[in-house]
């Protein structure tokens, strides 16, 4: 869907992304009462539903605060909230303050316990538009041809506390609410297709692992550290995941280049009764695309919050991101397997190859949340939210987490109806017989809340299963002893791991090397590092021998034969050509760069659904020849990790402030003659992070002073400012320029 072209202004400015509301504040404070500003165009609320599911023709906002007066908690208005109740302007403050008390008792209970894991988060309100594609293997209203179905989505980190940083290396969470017809359905996924376990009773143990160190609550969001390495190196079904994780995947580049897997296998009932086992992937029509780590690294003390911030920038630019819902299918066998791989084990994939991802749906965010704790923090799913047509089957994890969700939510929400929040709330008629509890918000009649009953005329009834009633499918389960063990497919621990890593390119693998390398470092203990290494050697030789060399340690041999694999070119995340919609350009200019031609290529820019961003010496505006223009970015407050590529609209001198007790970054001045120091880091660092690079004017000679060859991979100089911006715009549809850092020797093939 287009986003706004350079028509679209902002009271007079050309539209950036980013506004906090949505009309400027003036300069004085505001003394004329008015009522309340509604959201901007880009935010929407829940649906407006009853408890019970009831649709009301209302719009959204019909549950934010009214009037134009300030009142407390019951409505009374108010005539002053700067000051406690006192014996005298200078005496005590007096008990009888009941304003005071209930503004302070609310205050204090604002916040309510953040998730254990998956508490960092973001999310957005879309559409799911079904294909129909699906109807030949699920009977699910919401996957019939053309179906829209509301959703709600949230992405998150799983380690880190809601004050964490976005861009920590580590598993993201994908969860997505679909309001169907039929009641809700929760498909709560990860960016990563496998897990580190294989069983839910070991859930806290992982995470136990994962988090910071019990004794000095650190390193927050991060598995760098020994208690991590430790659990995994002792428990290698973990490996799998780790190597996921250690690659390119657990640094996203953002929520809307993150593919997502439902992770465990499915069974999907079709409208005669017949099941097909599946495994559920979101495939991001931007293409899969990550940082490197170095960029991570900077990104977290620049903008903790930036792939939340990219995320609602996109959604109110207009670039709506997009992924497809697909299907790997399988035959539903007694035996639940498929090629010999064990599709109750989550700790293991099915190659593409063998398997193809069918599409079946289309999903679009389109609008950012109203309020960040009533919609993205108070949001609760639960993979036992199913509807007709979806079934678990008896994957062990799975189990678990049927039971855990739920027992999250009645601790988090304040009891057990945490269905009846807004965002909550379904879609479809409620009659559950379910009463009282905290926070009950319907207001039940009747006087029988039990079945069967005749007082209230016998009301609810069951429904058929041809009146949509949830049938569970009929499965046989065989005749056996209760044990505590796991099947003899589970055992194998490393030929899905060799798998994935020998699918990747030669620099993602490098990219993996560097990542086992820089976290084992972090480790204290040289026990840990050697038998990470072991675990390693069972993967792969040239791996092992990449991270033992980091860290300067001996490489082991493998402990049995290798796995003989044959890769899937599918887990790459390189080798394709992707949409540029949502990107982000830098362009660094000053007064005296041609400013009619930065307007006119502005222009083309966000016609082509991408969004500018003018870096200069200076905020406000830019006022030499063909002024003016507006600065979104300067020089102080600009790096390169925010922008895909980078564009020099001339030679920009110094700036004002270009000095070192103003601002350090300033005084890294290395033979850049009279470019900022400041634009030569910048540039230099968009370089060494393979991103396209291009200049007019006197740009190629800040090029230059920034050790960027000219005639290098991904660098594009030229005099018409609109030619250098169209090869960088089709050198951004392979998010990076690779060629431009050949891998060394050490990757095996």
């Amino acid at each position: 869907m287009p986003g706004p072209t350079h028509d679209d202004q902002h009271d007079g400015e050309p539209f950036i992304p980013g506004r906090p509301g949505p009309k400027p504040p003036p300069l004085e404070e505001p003394t004329e009462p008015r009522e309340p500003l509604p959201p901007k165009k880009d935010q929407s609320g829940p649906e407006v539903y009853t408890a019970t599911g009831e649709h009301l023709d209302a719009d959204p906002t019909v549950r934010a605060q009214k009037g134009s007066r300030l009142t407390n908690a019951q409505g009374t208005r108010l005539y002053d909230t700067d000051h406690s109740l006192k014996a005298g302007e200078r005496g005590p403050v007096l008990l009888q303050d009941h304003h005071l008390r209930e503004k302070i008792t609310h205050f204090d209970h604002e916040r309510i316990p953040e998730r254990v894991v998956h508490a960092r988060g973001a999310a957005a309100h879309g559409v799911f538009r079904g294909y129909g594609t699906a109807s030949q293997v699920c009977k699910a209203a919401f996957l019939g041809k053309d179906v829209e179905t509301p959703v709600f989505v949230r992405f998150s980190t799983v380690l880190g506390n809601r004050g964490s940083a976005d861009t920590v290396r580590d598993t993201r969470g994908f969860a997505t609410k679909f309001y169907t017809s039929e009641g809700v359905f929760d498909l709560v996924g990860n960016n990563i297709p496998v897990f580190f376990i294989q069983d839910a009773i070991k859930f806290p143990d992982v995470v136990h692992a994962a988090k910071p160190h019990p004794d000095r609550e650190i390193p927050q969001a991060q598995s760098a550290h020994d208690t991590f390495w430790d659990f995994v190196s002792l428990h290698t079904e973990a490996t799998h995941h780790t190597l996921w994780n250690m690659s390119d995947r657990g640094i996203p580049r953002s929520f809307r280049t993150m593919e997502g897997f439902g992770v465990h296998t499915f069974r999907l009932v079709d409208a005669e009764g017949g099941t097909t086992l599946v495994k559920f992937h979101w495939k991001p029509k931007l293409g899969v695309h990550s940082m490197v780590w170095e960029e991570a690294q900077i990104t977290g003390g620049m903008d903790p919050d930036f792939h939340r911030r990219d995320l609602a920038d996109a959604i109110e630019a207009g670039a709506f991101p997009e992924w497809e819902l697909g299907i790997q299918t399988f035959p539903d066998t007694p035996e639940q397997t498929f090629r010999g791989i064990d599709l109750l084990d989550p700790t293991k994939i099915v190659p593409e190859e063998w398997a193809p991802v069918q599409p079946i749906g289309l999903l679009a965010l389109t609008a950012n949340p109203s309020n960040f704790f009533a919609e993205t923090e108070q949001v609760a799913f639960h993979p036992g939210h199913l509807v007709p047509g979806v079934d678990i089957t008896d994957d062990p994890l799975l189990a678990g987490r049927l039971f855990s969700y739920i027992d999250t939510q009645i601790t988090r929400l304040g009891g057990p109806n945490f269905a009846q929040i807004p965002v909550n709330r379904t879609h479809a008629p409620v009659n559950d017989m379910l009463r009282d509890g905290l926070h009950q918000s319907g207001v039940h009649s009747g006087v029988a809340p039990y079945q069967p009953n005749s007082l209230d005329g016998g009301c609810p009834f069951f429904a058929g299963a041809g009146e949509g009633a949830y049938v569970e499918t009929p499965v046989t389960v065989e005749r056996a002893s209760k044990v505590r063990e796991s099947p003899a497919s589970f055992a194998d621990h490393t030929s899905h791991p060799r798998r994935f890593y020998l699918s990747l390119s030669a620099v993602e693998r490098e990219h993996v090397i560097a990542a086992y390398t820089f976290e084992l470092s972090k480790c204290y203990e040289d026990a840990i590092k050697q038998r990470n290494l072991r675990v390693l050697a069972d993967i792969d030789p040239g791996l092992c021998a990449g991270v033992a060399a980091g860290l300067g340690l001996p490489a082991p041999e493998p402990s049995a034969p290798l796995a003989d694999v044959e890769p899937s070119p599918a887990l790459s995340q390189l080798g394709h050509t992707w949409p540029t919609d949502g990107r982000v350009l830098g362009i660094i200019a000053d007064e005296n760069s041609d400013l009619a031609a930065l307007s006119s290529l502005r222009s083309t820019v966000l016609d082509s659904g991408m969004v500018p961003l003018v870096i200069a010496p200076h905020g406000g505006e830019l006022t030499g020849s063909g002024g003016p223009v507006v600065a979104q970015r300067t020089f102080a407050n600009a790096r390169s990790v925010e922008f895909d590529a980078v564009l020099i609209a001339g030679a920009p001198g110094m700036g004002a402030d270009a000095y070192g007790a103003r601002d350090v970054k300033a005084a890294q001045s290395a033979g850049g003659g009279n470019v900022d120091p400041r634009v030569l880091l910048l540039v230099s660092e968009a370089y060494r992070h393979a991103k396209a690079l291009g200049a007019w004017g006197g740009g190629a000679d800040v090029l230059a002073a920034a050790g960027c060859p000219q005639s290098g991979a991904g660098i594009v100089v030229a005099d018409d400012p609109q030619a250098v911006l169209a090869q960088v715009t089709e050198l951004l549809g392979a998010h990076r320029v690779w060629d431009r850092f050949p891998p060394g020797n050490t990757v095996s093939s």
